[in-house]
């Protein structure tokens, strides 16, 4: 098969969609791959990594798409990608389609085979795909917050840590999964006073074993949740459903019993955005201000470190990259139904139903896709 491997385009996007590493792995399975020319420098991967690898470079996304038979990318495609994708071209990326209409529509019009690395499962009812990008934003949120509360940013002006004598700043996470796990640990080894809000006791008690009272944890119910938002001087959004928009849990009424220059990180921009005042941003332009309250709400956080997740993104997505190459994507798929939960977009029907509820759009079931 022959695998492409395009510039990311998305703006201050550093990461690349396959390693060296990856690459010669793809060509010791029979595979040609193909990368466009300096895809990889933004990771500290250069062209000439790729030839040792085996990979063959291509100027231009143009003659990328229009050779390669399957697409591998980190974020969704942009507008002038989708363009070029074409019928029977098979995907591999991000997508986060719930929260994108016009990207959902581009890609069942594109005719493509589309598999979304967030709702890929295993047998533990993880995300192996996602996890290793949620590891990543969430050990980030706690210090892109810490730079959005410095007083030069409009923030309250408060350390987190604080110092002897001086309280260190409260921290409240929302939501106990991977990304809130990583977030309250680092915040918590910086010194701050960290809550988590969940609302399954089972994981609040594994919280509560494994890291020994490092952080509180409290039930996520609307009143709670509430009365630590307005005590707090960084609120981290870490909330997900797979595949589907996020639910918004702080209202902008709420925004007013914050205190001023309180920070808010949303994680969950990618689906949407936990916060309902939320509005995605770039590394460029990160922080805009609403009521008082500062936002940090980054569509592709982990990009700002992008060395170490492209790596780890790499080592999480390569099994199933060569399953669909090896195999094709429909053998793969019969063969792996954690990976058919990837498939949201073949041949112009969508196949993911969370897609489908939070879009208002008919969903095809991915089995029948299958047999079809």
């Amino acid at each position: 098969m022959k695998i492409g491997c395009p510039t990311e385009i998305k703006p201050q996007e550093f990461r690349v969609g396959i390693t060296p590493s990856a690459a010669q792995e793809a060509v010791v399975h029979g595979h040609e791959v193909l990368i466009q020319a300096n895809a990889g420098h933004g990771a500290g991967f250069e062209d000439h990594h790729y030839v040792a690898a085996g990979a063959r470079i291509v100027e231009t996304a143009e003659e990328l798409f229009e050779s390669a038979e399957m697409v591998v990318k980190v974020k969704e495609p942009q507008a002038g990608e989708r363009r070029m994708l074409r019928e029977g071209q098979l995907l591999f990326t991000y997508l986060h389609l719930a929260p994108d209409p016009e990207q959902t529509r581009d890609l069942l019009a594109s005719g493509a085979t589309c598999i979304a690395y967030e709702t890929v499962t295993d047998d533990r009812g993880g995300l192996p795909l996602l996890a290793p990008m949620s590891e990543v934003a969430g050990k980030l949120a706690p210090q892109v917050g810490a730079w959005t509360l410095q007083k030069a940013n409009g923030g309250r002006g408060v350390l987190l840590g604080g110092v002897p004598g001086v309280l260190p700043a409260r921290v409240v996470v929302i939501g106990g999964g991977v990304v809130g796990t990583q977030a309250a640990r680092v915040a918590a080894g910086m010194g701050a006073s960290v809550t988590v809000l969940d609302r399954s006791l089972n994981r609040m008690r594994y919280l509560d074993d494994v890291y020994a009272g490092a952080f509180k944890t409290a039930y996520a119910s609307s009143a709670n949740t509430a009365a630590l938002v307005a005590e707090a001087d960084m609120v981290i959004g870490a909330v997900l459903i797979p595949g589907a928009a996020a639910p918004k849990l702080v209202s902008r009424e709420q925004l007013s019993t914050m205190k001023p220059g309180a920070a808010i990180v949303d994680v969950a921009i990618d689906q949407g955005g936990c916060f309902e005042t939320s509005r995605a941003t770039t590394h460029q332009d990160p922080i805009y201000d609403v009521d008082g309250i500062m936002h940090y709400c980054v569509a592709n956080m982990p990009g700002a470190v992008a060395r170490t997740s492209t790596i780890a993104l790499g080592n999480a997505t390569m099994p199933y990259m060569l399953a669909l190459a090896d195999k094709g994507w429909r053998q793969a798929c019969a063969d792996d139904p954690h990976l058919l939960n990837g498939l949201n977009v073949h041949a112009g029907k969508l196949t993911y139903y969370a897609v489908g509820r939070a879009l208002g759009m008919d969903v095809t079931s991915p089995q029948l896709v299958l047999k079809t």
